[in-house]
């Protein structure tokens, strides 16, 4: 702990960048009441240049992060991606109102 309180909030300001091969998603999203978002399926380019589509996507956890700054919103999820179960993260940024997956 810092003089003055300096120093005593600045673990939560960023996080780590995130691992893993990027790609932009368009994404479904179910916002609740309480304005939290929910993923229900999504849409990207993959590798090959062909659009895949994934739906029924677990949800394991989410929590909201910092990336340089940037309020974000991190989920943990699983689905079927190209025939095989994958897990990855998604990411929503929320000042841009933008999602990307990690995997």
């Amino acid at each position: 702990m810092g003089v003055f309180g300096i120093g005593t909030n600045v673990k939560d300001i960023n996080s780590k960048e995130p691992q893993g091969n990027m790609y932009h998603v368009a994404c479904k999203v179910w916002f609740t009441a309480s304005c939290s978002p929910r993923p229900l399926s999504l849409k990207f380019e993959g590798d090959d240049g062909i659009i895949q589509t994934v739906s029924d996507i677990i949800i394991k956890c989410s929590e909201d992060k910092n990336y340089n700054g940037i309020p974000s919103k991190e989920f943990q999820c699983d689905a079927i991606i190209g025939g095989l179960k994958r897990e990855f993260k998604l990411i929503f940024y929320m000042e841009s109102c933008k999602w990307v997956m990690i995997i």
